[in-house]
């Protein structure tokens, strides 16, 4: 996939993923999906609004897993 979008969950991380974290790799993902580093103005739009819809995504998916064998804190 792409190489630049990092593992956000622990224990990789060993806190939770900061928003800023959770919105680069969105922005990743959506660059390498649509084949653009920088939309066009006519594009920004809807750029923006799935960048949006990942990261809240992300957010969702990192809530809700659950790590087993990780050692309690």
């Amino acid at each position: 996939m792409c190489r630049s979008i990092k593992t956000l969950r622990p224990p990789v991380l060993p806190e939770a993923a900061t928003e800023d974290e959770i919105r680069a790799a969105a922005l990743q993902y959506v660059r390498k999906v649509s084949g653009f580093r920088a939309p066009a103005a006519h594009n920004r739009e809807v750029f923006d609004r799935a960048v949006d819809a990942v990261a809240a995504a992300t957010r969702d998916l990192l809530a809700d897993l659950e790590v087993r064998g990780r050692a309690a804190s």
